[in-house]
């Protein structure tokens, strides 16, 4: 581990540097091996090539010898020789001339015979140099001697009689006997030079090689380097400027230039989208660091503020508010806690004015999914606050106007009763008319009292009083006492074990008594009121009370809270608005469903006072 450590802060910090080392290894191993595998492979097949040639010759030196030593001997009419030096005499003087001839065809070659009878070198040519050894005797390590013992051609390479040499001897047998052998070798200088200048030429040939890659290398490598600075001083400007485009050079690294010019207008492409975007919504857009500093502000947040981007670049999100103002901050909250806000109502105090805003607000995360800061979207309701205040005193108004309207009406037929008993009686002396019509007058003055009494009730409720009601047993209450009314069959269909709801016992007691008045009002007499309770996912009691009756017209069906709206001819329509008065004070809701001829459905829901988990 050490060592690779230490190699990997030897190599050096450039990619040029590197590429020209990584080049040195890649050309100079290969070519070195190569030269070293080519001298190799050269020295040994100048060997073989000088073994064949020594060969070769002791072969043609073997044809040349014939029969043998013997017919040399007496060839001719010569008697034969009487001793040893003379048959040596004689054998020298005949082989001689071939082998001077073989060794001046072939320079820096000697050849020769020696004969296993005689124990004598016979001939050994170039003669003019080599005359004195003819005669003398092979020493006892010598290794012609395994030659002549074997019968098996030998390579040797040493010191022997002229010298160190690459010596081939050939055994000469004749009708299976060695009778001596025939050698041809050449000094170990002379090979030595061949494979010297060999080497040589390998090695200039390798060194050449090796400069000429580098040289190549270097070359490649500064254009390289070149190319890649390029690219890198183009990216440093690209990083304050999108729309410069860098020059693509030729090759691989052009293609790389093309495609990084691709993704710079992909994504000037998707700044501009995002820019225009900001600067096209009508809300509010404020982004922050992770320090609470501003580094992005929309069109809309500057109109909102006052302020503009150049002015709140950098400065803590703060300061686009009063210093006086004290606000919630979404935003800063989200920064600190991570706790993400969708739609929160706030007042801000900007410099010029309060604004009405929803907020919303969130974590920025850069690709490696780390906060990088929090934005937040200002929804301005200041303008709707204002038209929704507009329409609600302009609702006011027109119920106000609805509500007189209906009083008038109410009040003005009692009034048109009395009017015309009262001009009727008002010449009349009879007693008996006066008994009469008295109590027609004094019905009608009950009416208009009636009337003034419902009216006090829906405009000036009392304050309820609230506290935990079971409202299973509140309609069995209010069910047995309506029930005795009619003869319509009342049916429970109560849930069991139903969680208590905060509620005024007496006031939703008139509203469960209205609702079943209503369904008797609406059915024939053999009807049937079905009124259930259920449990709405343990959040709310829902009451749901339906009948089998007239039904209620479809035009009719928004207008049957509407106050003095009624379709009975004495009813006030006063009852079900009072109903949903009444609901809107529990915080709950009431809805109806009906279809003409078939009945009528009204639901019903109120909040519990605890989950069903909650109450023991």
């Amino acid at each position: 581990m050490r060592l690779l450590s230490w190699l990997r802060g030897c190599l050096p910090s450039t990619l040029r540097g590197r590429l020209f080392l990584i080049s040195l290894a890649v050309v100079s191993v290969p070519i070195s091996v190569a030269g070293y595998l080519l001298e190799h492979e050269g020295r040994h097949a100048l060997l073989r090539e000088k073994e064949e040639k020594l060969f070769g010759l002791t072969r043609i030196l073997d044809a040349h010898l014939g029969a043998g030593f013997d017919p040399w001997l007496t060839k001719g009419d010569d008697a034969p020789p009487a001793n040893r030096e003379a048959a040596i005499g004689r054998l020298s003087a005949a082989l001689t001339p071939f082998t001077d001839l073989v060794a001046d065809a072939n320079p820096g070659v000697g050849v020769g015979y020696y004969s296993k009878t005689l124990n004598a070198i016979v001939t050994y040519g170039p003669s003019r140099h080599y005359s004195g050894t003819v005669g003398t005797a092979i020493p006892p390590d010598h290794p012609g001697w395994t030659v002549l013992d074997s019968g098996e051609k030998a390579l040797e390479t040493g010191p022997q009689v002229r010298g160190l040499i690459l010596n081939a001897m050939w055994p000469i047998t004749r009708e299976g006997a060695v009778i001596g052998y025939i050698w041809a070798n050449e000094l170990s200088d002379d090979v030595e030079r061949q494979a010297a200048a060999m080497d040589r030429a390998v090695l200039v040939v390798s060194a050449g090689g090796i400069l000429l890659g580098l040289l190549l290398t270097l070359v490649m490598s500064r254009r390289l380097d070149r190319d890649i600075q390029g690219i890198i001083q183009g990216l440093a400007r690209m990083r304050g400027d999108l729309r410069h485009a860098l020059r693509p050079p030729p090759g691989e690294v052009g293609e790389i230039a093309v495609e990084v010019n691709g993704m710079a207008r992909a994504l000037l492409d998707a700044r501009s989208l995002t820019e225009n975007i900001l600067h096209s919504i009508a809300d509010g857009v404020v982004a922050v660091d992770r320090a609470g500093r501003v580094t992005a502000i929309n069109p809309a947040a500057e109109q909102m503020t006052g302020w503009t981007t150049a002015a709140v670049l950098g400065q803590p999100y703060g300061a686009l508010f009063r210093p006086d103002g004290r606000f919630a901050s979404a935003l800063l909250d989200t920064l600190e806690t991570g706790q993400e806000h969708i739609g929160v109502p706030l007042d801000l105090p900007t410099a010029r004015q309060t604004l009405h805003v929803a907020v919303s607000s969130s974590l920025l995360r850069d690709s490696r999914d780390q906060t990088i800061g929090a934005v937040v979207v200002l929804k301005d309701l200041t303008e709707q606050r204002r038209l929704r205040t507009q329409i609600m005193r302009a609702d006011r108004l027109a119920a106000l106007g609805e509500l007189v309207a209906g009083i008038a009406h109410e009040v003005r037929n009692p009034l048109t009763s009395i009017r015309g008993f009262m001009q009727f009686l008002e010449s009349s002396d009879d007693v008996k008319e006066w008994q009469r019509y008295a109590p027609l007058i004094v019905r009608q003055v009950d009416s208009l009292n009636r009337l003034v009494t419902e009216l006090l009730e829906f405009g000036r409720p009392r304050p309820p009083s609230i506290r935990p009601v079971q409202v299973n047993d509140l309609i069995r209450e209010v069910s047995l006492l309506a029930g005795r009314k009619s003869n319509a069959r009342v049916a429970l269909e109560l849930a069991p074990g139903l969680p208590l709801v905060e509620a005024d016992g007496e006031a939703l007691k008139q509203v469960v008594l209205n609702l079943i008045i209503n369904a008797i009002q609406a059915i024939a007499e053999t009807g049937t009121i079905r009124i259930s309770t259920a449990d709405e996912e343990g959040r709310e009691a829902v009451v749901v009370v339906a009948d089998d009756g007239a039904g209620i017209a479809p035009e009719n069906l928004d207008k049957v809270f509407d106050p003095f709206f009624s379709t009975k001819l004495n009813g006030t329509g006063l009852g079900l608005a009072m109903v949903h008065r009444i609901v809107d004070a529990h915080n709950g809701t009431i809805t109806v469903a009906s279809t003409p001829a078939a009945g009528t459905t009204v639901t019903l829901r109120l909040p519990f006072v605890h989950s069903p988990s909650e109450q023991s």
